[in-house]
């Protein structure tokens, strides 16, 4: 967290700044642990000020703000960060400022654990550390039959698959679960065990899902940290299939409950009717091991 659908909802919810000026960028006092903040403030403010912001973008899990100089300035969240226009959840977790010249006149970051990062990258920096050569595919942007040529010759489970970013962008633990859930597919199911009507599903269960959350602003969970950039809870969380759901009935099957393992330290939540690890037998056969 944040993952994809939060990221882009944030995207979105500072999207009116495209236009506007950059009149200084602030590095807040805060006694917590220090963000990583790159060039130097002093080297980042000479850079950014009087910049026209000409795009709001995003790669991946970063919100992406394109200047008019070449620059971008990438606001990376990990796992608490958040681009706020509205008052933050609270001041003491404020970490950077983005004092604009215009109707909105503030962008700020906020970051409850300091996981996250705010850098300003010249084209070549960018190129080099978020291009193609470092990160895969968009996960809205694949085309047919994308993530099967992409994955399948790995050996390694398909959840943790999803999961690398160098293949696909975007996608992290909850929506992995919640996208494995609708293809019915085993998440512990090595990738180049999967058949191509696998692939097709999870594919189509990647937009789907990834599409829903968005419309829903994504995820707030338990613990409350993610808000959109209004400071206001996602609703999707609401509509989580499986993903901390472990004990109760699977939404489909209603005959089984959602259990959860651990895959690569990370928890994955599972229908084992439903997602199946075993091919169904054909008819007077035995049931072929995956």
């Amino acid at each position: 967290m944040p993952e994809l659908p939060e990221v882009e909802t944030m995207r979105r919810g500072i999207l009116a700044i495209a236009g506007t000026r950059i009149e200084d960028a602030v590095r807040l006092p805060c006694r917590l642990r220090p963000i990583q903040i790159r060039p130097r403030i002093d080297r980042f403010r000479r850079r950014a000020a009087g910049q026209l912001i000409v795009d709001v973008g995003r790669v991946g899990k970063r919100v992406i703000l394109r200047l008019d100089s070449g620059d971008r300035i990438v606001f990376e969240p990990r796992m608490t960060g958040l681009v706020l226009l509205a008052d933050p959840p609270s001041p003491a977790h404020l970490r950077f400022r983005l004092d604009l010249v215009g109707d909105i006149t503030n962008v700020w970051y906020w970051d409850r654990r300091g996981l996250g990062n705010v850098r300003l990258l010249s084209p070549e920096e960018f190129d080099e550390q978020l291009g193609p050569a470092r990160l895969g595919t968009d996960a809205l942007a694949l085309a047919p039959g994308e993530m099967r040529e992409r994955l399948r010759g790995s050996r390694r489970a398909i959840k943790v698959a999803l999961l690398d970013q160098g293949a696909i962008a975007g996608i992290g633990n909850l929506y992995a679960s919640e996208i494995l859930h609708l293809a019915n597919v085993h998440p512990a199911k090595a990738c180049n065990r999967l058949v191509h009507q696998e692939w097709e599903r999870i594919q189509a269960a990647t937009t789907e899902v990834l599409e829903l959350a968005i419309r829903f602003e994504g995820s707030t969970l338990s613990d409350g940290t993610y808000r959109n950039a209004l400071n206001q809870a996602g609703g999707y969380q609401n509509h989580h299939r499986v993903y901390d759901r472990a004990g109760e009935p699977c939404p489909r099957c209603r005959g089984s409950t959602v259990t959860r393992i651990v895959q690569a330290q990370r928890a994955t939540f599972f229908c084992p009717t439903c997602q199946p690890k075993r091919r169904p037998p054909r008819s007077g056969k035995t049931a072929k091991v995956e």
